[in-house]
C-alpha cells in the first residue's frame, strides 16, 4: 500500500506554504545559481538525519558538494560519470534506486550539469521522465535541481508536467524569493504565489499587485534574453558554431567541435579521430540542418559522411565531379530513447538489460514497438522531411551507435526499408512510420541479440538513429532503380587466381538495387570483380559465365510499398534509360540456335558488365576504396550505386562505408613438413578466404552431396537443424577445429541449393566449405561481400570452395563417405539423415589444412605417420 505521509522540508516557512511534501514528491528546484539550491539541500538532509532516514546522493556534478559537512556520515554517496552516455547513467541510477526500495530520500547533482557531456535537453528531460515516476512509486522525496536559462521552454515544460513539486527560486539585492508553480494534490489562495524568504520561519507572500508587479519588472529587466532561454541547449552550442564560423565566436574552435563531434558522432574513438581530421565546423552545422530529434546520427551515417569527406579532401576536383551528392536526413538517437519512454515502455526496456530478461523481454518490446506511438512535435519534423522528398523514393536505414564501427559490422543484423509510394501525404507518412518501427523493432531481434553476445556487446549501450537516403535511380514506367549497384572490398581475401591482387580489392555488382549484392539470391548471381584484372571470372568459360549471371533484378514500384524482383528478360529493353551495351551482351549462340531451330528471332541479352568493366570504373573504385583505406588504416567495406547520365558518362553514388574486418595474416604457427605418404583429402587452387593457414583439424562435418540431393525439403532443413546443435556443443573460446563441408551453398534460404542454415548454426565452426556437385544442380556461389561474408570474416571462419572439375580441384568423396561417423553420439536424427551427416573425429595433429595466398594452393590432408 503507498505511504503519503507527511514529510518536513526542513524549513518550516517553506513546510507552512506547501502544507508540508509528502512521500512520493519529487521537487524540482528551478534556481539560477547551485548556491540557491544548496540553501534548500542543507536544511532537507539536517532534518532527514534528525528523522533517522536513509539519504542517499547522487554525485555526478562539478560543482560543490551539495551535503552539508556534518550529515556526510549518515549520507550513501553514489557517484556518477556522466560520459557513459544517456543509457548507462540512466541504468545506473535506475538500478541504484530498485536497490534501495521504498520511503528512501535522494538528493541530485544538477542536472543541468549533465549537458557538458550530453548537449542536448531532450536528453535531460528523458532522464527525468524515467526516474521520477519510479521514484514516486516507491514512496521516496528526491530534490532535484535545474539551472534558469540553461533549458528551453519544451524542456521546462516535460519536467514540471512530470514532477510532483516545481520551485522557483530567485532574488533581487540580495533578498531572496521562492515561487512555488506545481504543487501536486495541494492548493491554497496563496500557495503559488512568490514568498520572501525573511527567515525560516516567515515567507510571506507577495499578495497585492503593486509588489508583484515591481519584482516582475526588475526580474524580467535582469532577463532580457527571451529567445535565448527558448533554446534547447544543442541548438545553443550550434549557434555558438556558427557565430565561429562567422568570426563573432568567444570560444576556440577546437572547443567547439570537439563537443559537437562528441554529441553527434559517436563513441568510436579510432572513427571520431577522423572526423576531427577531415570535418570543419561548416560540415557540421550541415549535418545538423538535416537532423531529426538530437543525439547521435549513429554508425551508417557517420561512416558515409566520412569517406566522403576524405575523398573529397584528397582530391576534391576529382571527386566531386565523379560522386553523386547525397541529400541525406539523420533521426538522432535521442527519438529512439523519446520514443521508448513517450509509450511507458521503460520499464521492459530495463529489464532487456538483465541476463533473464535479455531474449524474453526483447521479444516483448519487438512486438510492443509495432503499436507505439511518436510526440506530435516529433512527426511535425517527418511531415517536413516527407515534403522534402516528395514523390522520390527513399530508403531508411539502420544506423545504430555500434554499427559499422571498427570490429563490429552489424551487417545484415536491423533492417532497412524502402519507401517508394507516390501516395498521398498521408499514405507516404504511413509508409514511412511503418518502416521505421520496423527498424527499431529489429534492434530487439533474436539475430541482432546473438551477434551482440557473439562480440562481447550484450552490456554496451546500443541505440538505434537512422539514415534516411534518396534512392539513386532513375524510372522505367512504374519501376524504379539504379542502373547498376553493388558493394567493394579494398582488400579481397577471396582470390581464384594468381593473377590476382589481393591490394586492388573487388567488387560485387549487380544491375537494379544493391540488395541482389548483399545478399545470397536464390538461382541468381552478381558479377564478381577483381579490380587490378576486371575481365577475370571464378568460373571462366563462356558458358559458364552466362550460366551463372544475374537474371532478375530488384527494383522499386512506385504503386506499392518496398522492393520487387522483376525478370531481366521481361523488361522492355528499347525503353531502358540507359545504354544497355554498358553492363549486358548479347548471346548469339544462343539466338543462332533458335533461329535454326525455327524459334522466334529476338535479341537475348545477358549482363556481364564488360562493358564498363572495360572503362576506367575499375581504377575509379579501386582508387576510391584505396583512398579510405589509407586514411582508415585498414580495409574498407562499400556500398555503391552508378547511374549513366549519357552513352559516355556515369556518376557513382558512395552510401555506406565501413572498415572491413580482413584476415589476412601469414601462416599461423603450426609448422607441417609434407610428405609423400600424406592422404590428400581436398586439394583446389584458389577459392578460399581466410589467409594463410597452417592449422590441424580435430573434426569434419561431411554432408554427403548425392545423399542430400534425394531427401525430402523437410529432412533437408533437418540437416541444417542437426548442424546447429552440433555447432551450439562447442564454443567460441573452445572451437573444436571443426571443417564442415557441404553441397551448394552455406546459408540459402532454398534447400534445393545448399544448406539452409543461419550463421548461428555454424557460428563455433573452424572453416566452412561449399562442393559442387552439379548432377544435383548444387554450386558454391562465390559471394563474398554479402552479409552471410560478412559474418563469416568478423567470426574468423575459413571458407573454401571445392570445384571438383576445374584444374587442380580435388575431393576424396569416398574417404568422408566410408569412414566411421560418430553423428549418432552427438544428436538424434533420422536414419535418412544419419546417412547425410557424416562426423569424422580425427585425433589431434593428424588432419592438416594449409592454404597460400601467393601460389594459391589450398590442401587438407592426413599427415602420414612414419
Amino acid at each position: 500500500m503507498s505511504d503519503k505521509s507527511p514529510v518536513s522540508s526542513g524549513i518550516s516557512g517553506l513546510d507552512t506554504i506547501l502544507n508540508n511534501l509528502t512521500k512520493g514528491d519529487n521537487v524540482v528546484w528551478l534556481s539560477p545559481s547551485i548556491k540557491d539550491y544548496s540553501r534548500f539541500v542543507a536544511p532537507f538532509v539536517k532534518q532527514a538525519v534528525q528523522d533517522k532516514r536513509k539519504i542517499v546522493y547522487f554525485r555526478f556534478a562539478s560543482h560543490e558538494n551539495l551535503i552539508p559537512e556534518e550529515c556526510r556520515s549518515y549520507v550513501d554517496e553514489h557517484k556518477l560519470e556522466a560520459g557513459v552516455g544517456f543509457e548507462s547513467f540512466t541504468k545506473e541510477v535506475y538500478s541504484e534506486v530498485e536497490r534501495h526500495g521504498k520511503s528512501v530520500f535522494y538528493v541530485f547533482d544538477s542536472l543541468s550539469d549533465l549537458l557538458y557531456e550530453w548537449v542536448t535537453d531532450a536528453a535531460i528531460s528523458n532522464f527525468f521522465m524515467v526516474i521520477c515516476p519510479f521514484l514516486y512509486k516507491l514512496d521516496t522525496v528526491a530534490y532535484f535541481a535545474i539551472l534558469k536559462h540553461y533549458h528551453s521552454f519544451e524542456t521546462i515544460s516535460k519536467i514540471r508536467k512530470t514532477a510532483q513539486v516545481l520551485i522557483e527560486v530567485f532574488n533581487r539585492e540580495g533578498t531572496h524569493y521562492v515561487h512555488p508553480h506545481k504543487v501536486f494534490g495541494k492548493n491554497s489562495p496563496t500557495m503559488f504565489l512568490p514568498h520572501e524568504c525573511r527567515d525560516e520561519e516567515n515567507f510571506i507572500p507577495i499578495d497585492n499587485s503593486y509588489l508583484a508587479t515591481k519584482l516582475s519588472s526588475t526580474l524580467c529587466a535582469v532577463n532580457r534574453s527571451i529567445l535565448n532561454r527558448r533554446l534547447d541547449s544543442w541548438d545553443r552550442i550550434f549557434m555558438e558554431a556558427e557565430k565561429f564560423e562567422q568570426g563573432s565566436g568567444n570560444r576556440s574552435d577546437s572547443e567547439i567541435v570537439n563537443r559537437i563531434i562528441k554529441a553527434l558522432m559517436g563513441r568510436d574513438e579510432k572513427i571520431l579521430s577522423l572526423v576531427k581530421k577531415h570535418f570543419t565546423i561548416n560540415d557540421l552545422l550541415e549535418i545538423k540542418n538535416r537532423m531529426i530529434g538530437t543525439g547521435f546520427i549513429g554508425g551508417k551515417a557517420v561512416g558515409m559522411l566520412l569517406a566522403r569527406k576524405i575523398l573529397y579532401n584528397t582530391n576534391p576536383g576529382k571527386w566531386e565531379e565523379q560522386l553523386e551528392p547525397h541529400d541525406s536526413f539523420y533521426i538522432g538517437s535521442d527519438i529512439f530513447y523519446t520514443f521508448i519512454i513517450y509509450n511507458g515502455w521503460w520499464d521492459i526496456f530495463m529489464e532487456q538489460k538483465t541476463d533473464e530478461g535479455y531474449f524474453s523481454a526483447a521479444k516483448r518490446l519487438e512486438e510492443l514497438i509495432m503499436q507505439g506511438d511518436f510526440p506530435e512535435d516529433v512527426k511535425d519534423e517527418f511531415h517536413e522531411m516527407l515534403d522534402h522528398f516528395g514523390q522520390y523514393p527513399f530508403i531508411i536505414r539502420s544506423s545504430s551507435l555500434l554499427e559499422d564501427g571498427f570490429g563490429n559490422a552489424f551487417a545484415g543484423k536491423y533492417e532497412s526499408f524502402f519507401c517508394p509510394i507516390q501516395g498521398t501525404r498521408d499514405e507516404r507518412f504511413e509508409d514511412f512510420i511503418h518502416s521505421l518501427k520496423k527498424i527499431y523493432a529489429s534492434a530487439m531481434s533474436e539475430d541482432a541479440l546473438s551477434y551482440r553476445i557473439e562480440r562481447g556487446l550484450k552490456y554496451e549501450d546500443e541505440v538505434m538513429a537512422l539514415l534516411v537516403q534518396r534512392v539513386s535511380g532513375s524510372y522505367h514506367g512504374y519501376y524504379y532503380y539504379p542502373h547498376v549497384a553493388g558493394v567493394g572490398l579494398s582488400y579481397n581475401t577471396y582470390v581464384w587466381s594468381k593473377d590476382i591482387d589481393p591490394d586492388a580489392g573487388m567488387l560485387r555488382i549487380v544491375m537494379g538495387l544493391g540488395t541482389r549484392a548483399v545478399n545470397r539470391i536464390e538461382g541468381d548471381y552478381a558479377r564478381i570483380v577483381a579490380l587490378n584484372n576486371p575481365s577475370l571470372v571464378p568460373l571462366s568459360d563462356k558458358d559458364n559465365m552466362f550460366k551463372y549471371a544475374q537474371k532478375d533484378l530488384d527494383v522499386l514500384d512506385v504503386r506499392s510499398s518496398g522492393k520487387h524482383m522483376v525478370s531481366f528478360y521481361m523488361l522492355d529493353k528499347e525503353n531502358i534509360p540507359f545504354d544497355l551495351n554498358w553492363i549486358a551482351e548479347r548471346d548469339f549462340d544462343t539466338m543462332r540456335r533458335l533461329a535454326d531451330s525455327g524459334g522466334e528471332v529476338k535479341d537475348i541479352w545477358v549482363l556481364t558488365f564488360n562493358k564498363l568493366l572495360k572503362s576506367k570504373f575499375p581504377a575509379i573504385m579501386s582508387d576510391m576504396m584505396n583512398t579510405v583505406e589509407d586514411e582508415y588504416e585498414c580495409p574498407v567495406d562499400i556500398e555503391f550505386t552508378l547511374g549513366f547520365l549519357d552513352s559516355e558518362s556515369y556518376v557513382i553514388n558512395l552510401v555506406q562505408c565501413r572498415p572491413l574486418q580482413a584476415n589476412a595474416s601469414d601462416a599461423k604457427n603450426i609448422k607441417v613438413k609434407k610428405s609423400a605418404g600424406d592422404k590428400i583429402l581436398i586439394e583446389t587452387e584458389g577459392n578460399f578466404m581466410g589467409g594463410n593457414v597452417c592449422d590441424y583439424i580435430r573434426r569434419v562435418i561431411y554432408i554427403d552431396p548425392t545423399k542430400y540431393s534425394t531427401l525430402s525439403t523437410t529432412d533437408k532443413h533437418e540437416v541444417a537443424r542437426k548442424i546447429g546443435e552440433i555447432n551450439r556443443q562447442m564454443t567460441v573460446k573452445k572451437k573444436f577445429y571443426t571443417l564442415v563441408l557441404g553441397p551448394g551453398r552455406w546459408g540459402t534460404t532454398s534447400p534445393e541449393l545448399g544448406i539452409p542454415v543461419s550463421f548461428s548454426d555454424i557460428n563455433n565452426m573452424y572453416g566452412l566449405g561449399e562442393i559442387e556437385y552439379e548432377a544435383g544442380g548444387l554450386m558454391p556461389e562465390l559471394s563474398f561481400g554479402t552479409h552471410f561474408f560478412q559474418d563469416i570474416v568478423e567470426s574468423n571462419i575459413f571458407y573454401l570452395a571445392v570445384f571438383a572439375r576445374k584444374d587442380g580441384g580435388f575431393i576424396d568423396s569416398e574417404y568422408f563417405k566410408e569412414t566411421d561417423s560418430v553423428t549418432k553420439e552427438l544428436v538424434d536424427v533420422s536414419k535418412a539423415v544419419e546417412e547425410t551427416i557424416r562426423v569424422i573425429d580425427f585425433p589431434k595433429k593428424t588432419l592438416y589444412l594449409t592454404s597460400n595466398i601467393k601460389t594459391q594452393k589450398l590442401r587438407l590432408f592426413i599427415k602420414h605417420s612414419s
